[in-house]
């Protein structure tokens, strides 16, 4: 294995072309950089410099092998960037698990852009989950971090509030509702809701069958979808209304209208997933970008 010493010995004489000058930059006396040279290229099994009492110049193979030797060098200092890095915590990989209904919300899109562009060397890894499994994997460490609606089923995860987003109804543009300001949950419930399935949605699905049990107004299910655009389309298409976070009226359907509902408690949580007993200065550092994007939306 090639000695990373005599590698730097090469590059400074590469460099300088000149023993004396090379020795002065390494902090060496000019005989033992000679020795350590000589002992390269019996390695190497070939001459890297042509010598004369004035000249110092690379041969042919001290030519070719320089950039190799070059970029060696360059590699290891790389990797001692990145474990300074590492150790610090602004360097590795995070996984990011979220549900679909809070992808469209600008807390995520900024907090992602904000994280990338403070921690490039983070490679982030985004899964979006069912709620209903995303706490599980943040408790067996599939995800460092998740962000929900619902709150997790044991006590190996942690959750954090975020606060609430509001929620509004989708409903078909050819609907009578469309043409109303406003619309009341009274009047959404002559129409079949579109939720997320049981087992995928679960936390915005939760928020809106207590909004409906508290207003004491009957729900009639209707068809699922398991993402927001396909239970916007479903609306479209004339088979239902939704109620959904109000980030989605970003998804510009020409089949849907969207419109606020009377009921002023008409909102849906926002949950930042954490595992309780893993420490991570990656965690703490996303948990402090997203804490900076809700201030600025404040």
């Amino acid at each position: 294995m090639l000695d990373l010493r005599k590698l730097r010995y090469f590059l400074t004489v590469a460099e300088e072309l000149h023993f004396g000058r090379a020795a002065l930059r390494l902090h060496l006396a000019q005989p033992p950089l000679t020795r350590q040279i000589s002992a390269l290229e019996a390695e190497l099994g070939f001459k890297l410099f042509d010598r004369t009492s004035r000249t110092v110049t690379l041969t042919a193979q001290g030519r070719a092998f320089l950039p190799y030797a070059r970029g060696v060098l360059e590699q290891v200092e790389l990797a001692q960037v990145i474990a300074g890095k590492l150790a610090a915590g602004t360097a590795g990989q995070l996984a990011l698990g979220y549900v679909s209904s809070i992808a469209l919300s600008d807390l995520f899109s900024q907090s992602i852009q904000a994280f990338a562009q403070r921690f490039p060397d983070v490679h982030l890894t985004l899964v979006e989950c069912a709620s209903g499994s995303l706490g599980a994997h943040v408790a067996d460490g599939r995800l460092d971090i998740g962000l929900s609606r619902l709150l997790p089923q044991n006590d190996e995860v942690q959750a954090l509030s975020l606060g609430e987003e509001r929620l509004v109804a989708a409903v078909s543009s050819d609907s009578a509702l469309a043409s109303q300001a406003d619309i009341s949950l009274a009047q959404l419930s002559a129409y079949p809701l579109i939720l997320f399935p049981a087992d995928y949605g679960s936390g915005l699905n939760q928020s809106i069958e207590q909004l409906y049990r508290h207003h004491g107004v009957p729900l009639h299910t209707g068809p699922t979808g398991r993402q927001i655009t396909s239970i916007i389309a479903l609306v479209a298409a004339g088979q239902g209304v939704a109620l959904v976070p109000a980030c989605t009226r970003s998804l510009m359907n020409k089949g849907v209208t969207y419109r606020p509902l009377v009921e002023a408690d008409a909102c849906a949580r926002l949950l930042v997933l954490t595992p309780t007993e893993r420490p991570s200065v990656l965690i703490d550092a996303f948990l402090a970008v997203i804490g900076e994007a809700l201030h600025i939306r404040q």
